[in-house]
């Protein structure tokens, strides 16, 4: 860690304040191998070198399978892992419970192995991530939405029994849980016991959502945060021109402060629910150039302790 880093950490960690992380999409991690992407020994040493503690599994074979190995490489950087993550396309159809449960089972076995107690779980988007193109309409029928949340509370009382990890729902850009009244009407379908949120700031912003609006409404349903900004004016040319997500990540996801929300009131509301809570920085850069996230880190992490006090590493 280096020593301005180490001076942030020290002058700042609070035990009333939020966990802070940082995740492998942070370094442009979106796949368990590519070769463009940072290979998993330097993330681990940068996110180091950038000053968190807590990090997330990523894409699941990013980061070693084997729990002994995973324990070995984090021990030997002072890092832990907060939390993994599962896909899900429940609307689809009764097929889909297999292919989730069967990413579940590996992800949060090795989770668990590791001490973590999240699972972040992000729906199946409607369009392409390769193409743009559409694959199926943007919005769910009723019945749609009924499979979608019966099966989530059932993914989500599986997960806590058999693994002792909690669901964490993740709303995303181009698929079907995107704005507010979509997010709240899984609340309401959904069992709090078995599903709550993993409430990424940007991704809820890029779609309107008001980020403190929405932990006021349900304080009781914010599980876990995704830290991110987006660009304030650039999301309204992506939503106009109908600009696929995967393909313009890299610009209306921008490095704080420059976008919105502004972190400061999203850390201490939630701070004030539940001061245990992972705040976990998550930056869409896939594709980037593997110099650049480095910087980017630890001038979000220093901007972050910078601008609340109720923060802390550990």
């Amino acid at each position: 860690m280096t020593d301005t880093a180490g001076t942030a950490d020290t002058a700042t960690d609070n035990p009333q304040g939020l966990r802070i992380g940082t995740a492998p999409d942070s370094w442009g991690v979106w796949f368990p191998d590519h070769p463009r992407q940072v290979p998993w020994e330097r993330f681990l040493d940068e996110a180091q070198q950038a000053g968190y503690h807590w990090i997330e599994l990523g894409p699941y074979g990013y980061l070693p399978t084997d729990p002994h190995q995973l324990e070995d490489e984090l021990g030997k950087r002072d890092l832990e892992l907060s939390a993994g993550t599962v896909f899900t396309g429940f609307h689809k159809g009764d097929e889909q419970w297999r292919l989730a449960w069967d990413q579940a089972v590996r992800v949060a076995g090795l989770a668990h192995a590791l001490g973590a107690k999240h699972i972040v779980v992000i729906p199946d988007m409607w369009r392409s991530e390769a193409t743009g193109e559409a694959l199926e309409p943007r919005t769910l029928t009723p019945e749609q939405w009924d499979k979608l949340a019966k099966a989530h509370d059932r993914l989500g009382k599986a997960l806590l029994e058999e693994y002792g990890v909690r669901q964490e729902f993740h709303s995303h850009a181009d698929s079907h849980i995107g704005t507010y009244r979509e997010v709240e009407r899984l609340l309401e379908l959904t069992d709090p016991q078995y599903l709550n949120l993993c409430l990424d700031t940007g991704h809820f912003a890029y779609y309107g959502g008001d980020n403190l609006k929405m932990i006021k409404a349900h304080p009781e349903r914010i599980g876990y945060l995704h830290l991110k900004q987006v660009d304030p004016d650039y999301r309204f040319e992506v939503h106009k021109n109908d600009i696929p997500w995967s393909h313009a990540a890299g610009d209306v996801m921008v490095e704080p402060p420059a976008g919105i929300p502004d972190f400061a009131p999203i850390i201490e509301a939630v701070s004030a629910i539940d001061p245990r809570t992972f705040a976990i920085v998550e930056q869409d850069m896939p594709g980037v150039d593997i110099e650049i996230p480095l910087g980017i880190a630890t001038r979000t992490r220093q901007h972050i302790f910078g601008c609340t006090p109720l923060t802390r590493v550990r």
